[in-house]
């Protein structure tokens, strides 16, 4: 469903109490904003910043001419006093213009961990160090990079294609376990793993690293080249690295 914010503005009496530094009463021409997640906003003719809040509140209110909302102990209310306008618009999140929605043709937009549709508000999670690539896939939607031992590039759309499956495709069963004889499987509890293919008996398993392959660690288990530096696929391998170096020039 669409979202909307809420715009009232005209001749208000703003008054807020529950916070000491805050509490005021103040009256003059001015904007009412009412976003999704009910935080308020009371803008007047100066500068950016509101003359009043509250974010996220507990509950908002609007009977007649008075809007309240609430958040334990604070109170915002606006009384209008005499309306120049009100109405309710589309609103959506802000973000990088990343795409075409297959959907509907509106722009997608990346906020964060996820693209948007401005339109439509389906919405399609990203990893927090996937980039989104002017590559589009077959449905229309844009592919991302992410890095889990090698570079894959897949659909935004996991539905469509499977960040998951790719690298199970890749590394399912290429290591061992270093406490049994089983294989490392790539499995989904939480978060992306290698764990052992003998749980619970056997309950190895690793949180699998943003970053590429980068050698072989001493306690055997992989290295990999991440943004915080080479580390071991056991993130508390107190082992030696295993350096790649050249061989030495003959004398």
């Amino acid at each position: 469903m669409q979202e909307t914010i809420a715009v009232r503005a005209g001749e208000c009496t703003s008054t807020f109490d529950g916070n000491r530094v805050r509490a005021h009463e103040q009256r003059g021409r001015m904007v009412v904003l009412i976003k999704p997640d009910n935080t308020v906003l009371v803008h007047d003719a100066d500068g950016y910043q509101p003359v009043a809040w509250l974010t996220r509140a507990e509950s908002v209110t609007v009977d007649g001419d008075r809007i309240e909302a609430r958040d334990g102990d604070q109170h915002l209310r606006v009384e209008v006093h005499d309306e120049f306008a009100s109405g309710r618009y589309p609103a959506s999140a802000a973000g990088k213009p990343v795409g075409d929605c297959p959907s509907c043709a509106a722009a997608l937009v990346r906020t964060g961990d996820g693209v948007t549709c401005t339109n439509c508000g389906v919405r399609y999670g990203l990893p927090g160090d996937a980039t989104v690539l002017d590559e589009e896939c077959d449905c229309g939607l844009p592919k991302m990079a992410v890095e889990r031992g090698s570079e894959f590039r897949v659909c935004l759309d996991r539905d469509c294609e499977s960040m998951d499956a790719a690298v199970k495709r890749a590394f399912d069963r290429e290591w061992d376990c270093p406490n049994c004889d089983g294989d490392l499987r790539i499995l989904r509890r939480g978060g992306l793993l290698a764990g052992c293919e003998h749980y619970p008996d056997c309950d190895t398993g690793f949180a699998f690293p943003s970053g590429t392959l980068a050698g072989t660690c001493s306690c055997g288990l992989p290295l990999f080249e991440t943004t915080g530096g080479t580390r071991c696929l056991d993130a508390t391998c107190e082992w030696p690295r295993v350096e790649e170096t050249s061989a030495a020039p003959g004398p």
